[in-house]
């Protein structure tokens, strides 16, 4: 299963990466200004990840397609990388329900 890595980001601020098993960075959040909020945000990804309605699946600028993780307000919890194809968004959402479940929170 995945892990979430909490990292420090500019101006004190925190943000958090889901990895999959193979070390790929699946999911990204925004920042978030304590360390307590960054934890509640991997919190959200925890009880979100497995419903398939918390998935918006978007395309960039550049024609490439990603998603966004959801909270039940509408709020985003996570952002994915931009893909080559539907079927790897599709793909990586796959992923991120399964690795997003894990208990696993490290510090960089």
């Amino acid at each position: 299963m995945g892990k979430f890595l909490i990292k420090p980001a500019t101006n004190a601020q925190f943000k958090f990466d889901l990895k999959a098993d193979n070390g790929q960075v699946i999911l990204s959040s925004e920042l978030y200004t304590t360390k307590a909020a960054c934890q509640n945000g991997i919190a959200s990804v925890q009880k979100n990840c497995h419903l398939d309605e918390r998935y918006e699946r978007k395309v960039s600028a550049n024609k490439k397609p990603f998603f966004n993780l959801k909270a039940s307000n509408g709020q985003i919890i996570g952002t994915s990388e931009l893909y080559e194809s539907a079927a790897g968004m599709e793909n990586g959402i796959a992923s991120v329900k399964k690795s997003g479940l894990s208990t696993t929170v490290v510090e960089d």
